[in-house]
C-alpha cells in the first residue's frame, strides 16, 4: 500500500501554524516598523543644513531686523561740532501706537482689504469660466489658451502703463463710454481702474491652476452623469466643483496673499499718496523713501502679521491642503 500524505498548504489549519522561531535571513526586513540605523539622524541634518542656512537667511533674517528697526525711531541730532547727525533711539512700541491709531494707516488697511476681497472674488469666478471654456474642444481652443497666457505673462509694471493709457483722460476707457472720468486721479474711478486691470492681469493665473485640476476628472464621470440624466447645471454643481475645490482653493489662497502685499499695479497705475487706493505696501514704501526706518519697518511687520493670519484662518475654515498632507 502507498502510504496516506496530506497536504499542509491546503489544510484550514495550515494558516493558523506559526512560523518556525528563528533568525530571519540576512536582507530580510520584517513587517514592522523599519529601525532608524545610527547616523541617519545627523545625515539627514547634515544634508539639510544648507537648506536651512538660505532659509535662514533670505526669511528669518530680514524678519528679526524689520522687528528690531520698527522698535527704534531716527531722530536728528548735533554732535560735539555742531553738525546735525541722524541718531537711532529705541522707541519701543511707540511706532505701532502711532500707525494704529493714526487716519493713513487705517485707510490703508481698508484698501488693501477690499482690494484683496473683491479682486479675489472678481478672479476665482471669472478663472473658472475661463478654465471651463477651455476645457472644452472647439475650434481654436489652443490659440485661446496660448492668449490667455499673454495677461499672466507681462510684467505688473508694464500691464499698469498699458491700463494707465487706457484710463488716462483721452483714453480708450473714455472714448468707448463716451464720457471724460478721470480714472488715475482719485476716488471711486481709481478703485474701479485698480480692480479690472489686476483682475485682468491675474484672473488667467486662477484659470490655469483650475483648468490643471478639471484635466484630472475622468470623462466616465460626466458619462455616468449623462446617463443618470442629469444636466449642465448638476454635472457643475454636483461633480466639477467638488473635485475641483482643491485646486480652486489652492489658487484662492495664492491669490490672497498676493493681493494682500498688492504694490506695483496702484503705485504705477495711479500714483503714491492717493488715500482712494493706497496700500499698506505703498505706505511702507512711502515712509522708507522718507527715512522713517522706524515707521516703515512697522508697517511692513504690521502687513507679515496680517498675511500669516489670513493665511492660518484661511486653512482652518475653508480646509485648503496646501501642504499636502498624507492620507496614510
Amino acid at each position: 500500500m502507498r502510504p496516506q500524505t496530506t497536504d499542509l498548504g491546503s489544510h484550514p489549519a495550515a494558516a493558523s501554524v506559526p512560523p518556525p522561531a528563528g533568525p530571519a535571513p540576512a536582507g530580510h526586513e520584517g513587517p514592522g516598523p523599519r529601525r532608524v540605523k545610527h547616523g541617519d539622524g545627523r545625515l539627514a541634518a547634515a544634508l539639510l543644513s544648507p537648506t536651512f542656512a538660505v532659509l535662514a537667511l533670505v526669511i528669518a533674517f530680514p524678519i528679526v531686523v524689520a522687528v528690531w528697526d520698527s522698535l527704534h525711531r531716527t531722530s536728528e541730532e548735533l554732535d560735539a561740532d555742531g553738525l546735525v547727525v541722524q541718531a537711532e533711539r529705541f522707541s519701543g512700541v511707540s511706532n505701532y501706537t502711532a500707525l494704529l491709531t493714526g487716519d493713513r494707516f487705517l485707510t490703508a488697511l481698508w484698501n488693501t482689504t477690499f482690494f484683496t476681497a473683491t479682486t479675489v472674488v472678481i478672479e476665482t469666478l471669472v478663472g473658472l469660466a475661463m478654465a471651463l471654456l477651455m476645457q472644452r474642444a472647439f475650434r481654436g481652443r489652443a490659440l485661446f489658451r496660448a492668449s490667455v497666457l499673454v495677461p499672466w505673462a507681462i510684467p505688473t509694471a508694464i500691464s499698469a502703463l498699458l491700463w494707465r493709457w487706457i484710463f488716462s483722460a483721452d483714453g480708450v476707457a473714455n472714448a468707448v463710454l463716451g464720457r471724460e472720468i478721470l480714472w488715475t486721479a482719485d476716488g471711486g474711478a481709481a478703485k474701479l481702474a485698480v480692480i479690472v486691470a489686476d483682475t485682468w492681469k491675474t484672473a488667467p493665473f486662477v484659470a490655469l491652476l483650475v483648468l490643471a485640476g478639471l484635466q484630472l476628472i475622468p470623462d466616465e464621470v460626466y458619462e455616468a452623469a449623462r446617463v443618470d440624466g442629469a444636466g449642465a447645471w448638476d454635472r457643475l454643481v454636483h461633480i466639477t466643483l467638488p473635485l475641483v475645490k482643491p485646486t480652486l482653493l489652492v489658487a484662492v489662497m495664492f491669490r490672497m496673499m498676493d493681493s494682500l502685499r498688492m504694490f506695483d499695479l496702484p503705485q504705477v497705475l495711479v500714483g503714491t499718496r492717493k488715500p482712494s487706493v493706497e496700500t499698506l505696501s505703498q505706505l511702507a514704501w512711502d515712509d522708507a523713501m522718507n527715512l522713517r526706518y522706524g515707521p516703515a519697518a512697522a508697517t511692513a511687520s504690521l502687513l507679515f502679521l496680517y498675511i500669516a493670519l489670513a493665511a492660518f484662518v484661511f486653512v482652518r475654515l475653508l480646509g485648503a491642503d496646501i501642504i499636502g498632507k498624507d492620507e496614510r
